[in-house]
Parts: structure tokens; C-alpha cells; sequence
């Protein structure tokens, strides 16, 4: 009888001991997960439609009116751009200042050229750049785009607006492709340095919980560069403007980027062969006529950002 409770207490010890181990096992997995790389199960579309700056031939750019318009529209994905406010909020804007072609002063009048640059965003608290309007004065390059009294968003702001309004329709979530506006030349005057840029810019997709959802996309590398080592599951798209060359691009990138973007005329039937090669989508920007987007779709592209997505329908 010994013998046999002897064996039960050391079989209910072994027990505990499994136990224990599968507990804490579990716990160090918890405890991990955090450091895993984010989701990737939110795939682009077939073919992507990109609502520039929203739908900047119809709506004031770079506001929640355009992005809202752009979904109407039946746009895949938003693209926008993203500047830094004084105390280090991410709001939409194009130039990190107010841009005399669609900014008005609080006191009514326009933004004159000479002024604009001074107008310096990184230098104003998120308060004071609601005091200028960005809507009333039309841009003169879009005749068709309302005129609607409107300021530049928070990103926060746009997409629980978006996110929303599109639940509300009961659509397809929207990607968003967003612009990191930064240049080695003006570090620390308009905007800070790219890291903590890219900090303050993740910080507000990681609180919306969108990050299977987002391009950052840069004509500065640098940004690209670190969010592929801090987060390698963020999808990214090298802008560029010039003829260097996909090879000397990616050269120059140092890693192979989800998407190649270069201006709508670089893009040749030999571009899009060889970024398909390297399994990189290839996605100029901005096409704002109907046959060139007809054109560039036969060529194989895999998406298209214009001003005006309803040309896409």
C-alpha cells in the first residue's frame, strides 16, 4: 500500500510540474506576441484605384470631404500625405506650410506666394492651423473641385471618419497610402527628423488598428528604409520622378519595396515586366484622363492614382 501511494503522489506531482511548464509556456507566448510582426492578411486589390489626395479634382484635397467623395467613388485605396504638426500631431497636407494655390488666412484673405513658406506647419500647434481654410479658395488647377469651407484634418480624424463612413455602406474597408512629406534638406525646420517622424506616423495607425491597411509611401527613402526594419509587415512604395531606373532605385532603396510608384510617363512595357519579375507591383502616379489610364492598364500595372477616380468607373 506504500508502494502504491507513494507512486499516486509522485504521478500528482509530475502533473503539476507539466502543468506549471504549459503555464508558463502560454504566459512567454503572451508576452511575445507584441513583438511579432503585424498582420499581413489584408491583400491589395487586383487592380488598385487611388484617390489622389482623396479626389482632388472634385474635393478640396487632403480633407475629409475628398476622402469621403473618393469612397463614394469606389476608390480601393486613399492616397494622402502626412505632415507634423508644432506639438506632434499627424495632419494631411501636401507642403509642410500653407500653400498660397488653395489657403486662405483667418483673417479672409488668400495666402500670397511670397508668404506661404513662412506659413511653416512643423511651427504651429494642431489649434492654429484650424484658424486657415483650405477650401473656399479653388484650386485654379481643378475647375470642377467644390468649394467648401474646410480645414486639414487630423489622421486620426480621417480614418474614423472614413472607417465610419464605410462601415455605415456596409463597403469594403479602403486601404490608405500615405505620403511621408520629409526631405534631408529640411530636417528639423519642417518637419523632424525621419525616425521620429515615422514614430509619430506609426503611433496613429497602431491606435486605429489599420496597419494591414496602410502604404507609407516616401520620395524619401530614408522613411521607407526605417519602416522596413521596425515594421518589416507595413507595406511600402518607393515614389520616384526621375529616368535612374528601377535598378538603381532599389540600389539606392537597399530592400525590395511592396510597391515601385514612378511618375505615369516613365512607365514602359520593359519597367512593368521587370518590377513584376522582382513579384514588385508597379503603380504610377497621377493619371487624370481616361485613355492614358485605359493605356497604362493594358500595359499591366497593377493600380493607378489620379485626381479624378471617377474616371475609373
Amino acid at each position: 500500500m506504500k508502494g502504491i501511494k507513494e507512486t499516486v503522489e509522485l504521478v500528482l506531482i509530475l502533473g503539476l510540474v507539466v502543468a506549471c511548464h504549459a503555464t508558463r509556456k502560454n504566459d512567454k507566448a503572451a508576452d511575445n506576441s507584441n513583438n511579432q510582426p503585424l498582420s499581413k492578411t489584408a491583400t491589395l486589390p487586383a487592380f488598385d484605384k487611388e484617390g489622389h489626395r482623396g479626389c482632388r479634382g472634385l474635393m478640396p484635397e487632403n480633407t475629409i470631404p475628398a476622402m469621403l467623395k473618393a469612397v463614394d467613388l469606389g476608390v480601393t485605396t486613399l492616397e494622402m500625405d502626412a505632415v507634423i504638426t508644432k506639438d506632434g500631431q499627424v495632419i494631411l497636407s501636401h507642403e509642410p506650410f500653407f500653400s498660397a494655390a488653395i489657403a486662405t488666412k483667418p483673417d479672409g484673405t488668400r495666402v500670397t506666394a511670397a508668404e506661404e513658406r513662412g506659413l511653416n506647419i512643423y511651427q504651429m500647434t494642431f489649434a492654429e492651423t484650424q484658424r486657415y481654410d483650405v477650401g473656399m479658395a479653388v484650386n485654379p488647377g481643378f475647375k470642377e473641385q467644390q468649394k467648401l469651407a474646410v480645414t486639414k484634418p487630423l489622421l486620426s480624424a480621417v480614418v474614423d471618419s472614413v472607417e465610419a463612413y464605410t462601415k455605415k455602406k456596409n463597403g469594403t474597408p479602403v486601404f490608405y497610402n500615405i505620403e511621408t512629406k520629409c526631405n534631408p534638406k529640411t530636417d528639423n525646420q519642417y518637419h523632424p527628423a525621419p525616425e521620429e517622424f515615422v514614430e509619430k506616423l506609426m503611433a496613429v495607425i497602431s491606435s486605429k488598428h489599420i496597419e494591414d491597411r496602410v502604404i507609407i509611401q516616401s520620395f524619401d527613402f530614408r522613411t521607407l528604409q526605417i519602416i522596413h526594419t521596425k515594421y518589416p509587415a507595413i507595406k511600402t512604395a518607393a515614389l520616384v520622378a526621375d529616368n535612374r531606373g528601377l535598378e538603381e532605385h532599389l540600389k539606392q532603396l537597399g530592400f525590395t519595396p511592396t510597391i515601385y510608384s514612378p511618375l505615369y510617363t516613365l512607365v514602359k512595357p520593359e519597367l512593368v515586366e521587370q518590377c513584376h519579375q522582382k513579384q514588385i507591383k508597379i503603380l504610377p502616379w497621377t493619371v487624370n484622363d481616361k485613355p492614358t489610364i485605359e493605356k497604362l492598364k493594358s500595359l499591366g500595372v497593377d493600380g493607378i492614382i489620379s485626381d479624378y477616380p471617377n474616371l475609373f468607373n
